[in-house]
């Protein structure tokens, strides 16, 4: 997957947004502004991700998808909740291209020459220190 493909999908009508105090140092306007956002999407009903991807999220997200389905993202850095609404957002889009981007397979290698060589030398030295360790009869 691409950036770009995510991206350019409209998930906002997906999006259920919530507003509560937030936590935290703050002073007042902690205690007065309801600045923490909550982002909720619920997965299994998107109309905008077809089945692979939705097994997709559902499978590396796990831990970020409630009970009922629901992936929730939590922002609540920023003074306004504008700013945290953008910010919840920004981490959703994140997230999802990152849980959509496949994995590079590893390519399996074999130690160098070089690799080996160290490896017989330090062994040997190694060898050599518990020969000197033992007692001269």
């Amino acid at each position: 997957m691409e950036t770009n493909i995510i991206n350019e999908r409209d998930f906002v009508n997906e999006f259920i947004f919530t507003a509560s105090r937030s936590s935290g140092a703050g002073g007042q306007n902690v205690n007065k502004v309801s600045t923490k956002v909550e982002l909720r999407f619920n997965v299994a009903n998107s109309q905008l991700l077809n089945e692979k991807e939705k097994m997709l999220i559902n499978s590396k997200l796990a831990n970020k998808i409630s009970a009922d389905g629901f992936l929730i993202i939590v922002s609540q850095t920023e003074r306004s909740q504008l700013r945290n609404k953008d910010n919840a957002t920004d981490k959703f889009y994140k997230l999802i291209v990152r849980a959509l981007t496949p994995r590079k397979r590893r390519k399996p290698t074999k130690p160098t020459k070089a690799s080996k060589e160290k490896r017989l030398e330090i062994k040997r030295i190694v060898a050599d220190k518990k020969v000197l360790r033992k007692g001269v009869e």
